[in-house]
């Protein structure tokens, strides 16, 4: 004889499935919210690490990245690099940064991965450059990104590379997107698969594809001249976004 379900137990049984559905729907609502992080306390420098090849054999020579009136300032020199403990992938960059002295070099590296990797100093990555009039610019350190119209941005295709005495440099897509000396940019780096979008102060300055990596560290140069960071914002994007096309 089959056994059927009365109607009070057909009624249980569909709000048993209703609400179960609702709990599944609210944890993968909250799974996929996209929680910003800052990488920067305001403090010290705690979830960092710098990795600076002068202290190998003076140890005691000054650290080139420090916390003063709440913002993390590269000094410059000694030349070297900060890097978070943490890799990542997927994700929108947010920061805020200036020149307080004088315009120079900087740049914030992403994917990162293996130390020294280019004349004993610089990690395995790609760099978006924020050289005084030259932000948004690739560097490509040990790995690659593509761009369009490719040689007309990076040079001759046979000069090409990603290691020593290489065409390594990308220009960037504009001029004039940075503010006067002295004055707060902004900085949006957004990773996502094998694409890096870079914007600056609203302008779309760079788009790359086909990186060859995906995930890493992130990394802070001391590259010469001074240069403040008071936001630095990770969001994760926990799903393709062309928010920013």
């Amino acid at each position: 004889m089959m056994n059927r379900l009365n109607p009070f137990n057909k009624r249980t049984a569909l709000l048993f499935c209703m609400l179960a559905f609702a709990a599944i729907t609210t944890a993968n609502a909250d799974a996929n919210k996209a929680k910003p992080q800052s990488l920067f306390n305001g403090k010290d420098l705690t979830g960092w690490v710098s990795d600076v090849p002068l202290h190998d054999t003076k140890p005691d020579a000054r650290q080139p990245f420090i916390v003063r009136d709440g913002n993390l300032v590269s000094l410059g020199t000694p030349r070297g690099h900060l890097v978070t403990k943490k890799q990542f992938s997927n994700y929108r960059l947010d920061i805020e940064y200036r020149f307080p002295g004088k315009p120079g070099n900087c740049g914030v590296l992403v994917h990162a991965s293996k130390p020294r990797a280019l004349y004993k100093m610089f990690p395995k990555s790609i760099e978006v450059q924020m050289f005084s009039g030259n932000a948004g610019d690739f560097w490509c350190i040990v790995e690659d990104i593509t761009v369009p119209n490719m040689e007309k941005r990076r040079g001759p295709k046979k000069n090409w590379g990603i290691v020593e005495g290489k065409a390594r440099r990308i220009l960037n897509l504009t001029d004039g997107s940075e503010k006067p000396l002295g004055k707060w940019n902004t900085m949006i780096i957004e990773c996502v698969d094998d694409k890096v979008k870079v914007w600056v102060n609203g302008d779309l300055v760079n788009y790359g594809y086909n990186c060859t990596t995906k995930s890493g560290k992130i990394a802070l140069q001391a590259e010469g001249a001074e240069v403040e960071f008071r936001k630095l914002v990770l969001t994760p994007i926990t799903k393709l976004s062309d928010e920013k096309k």
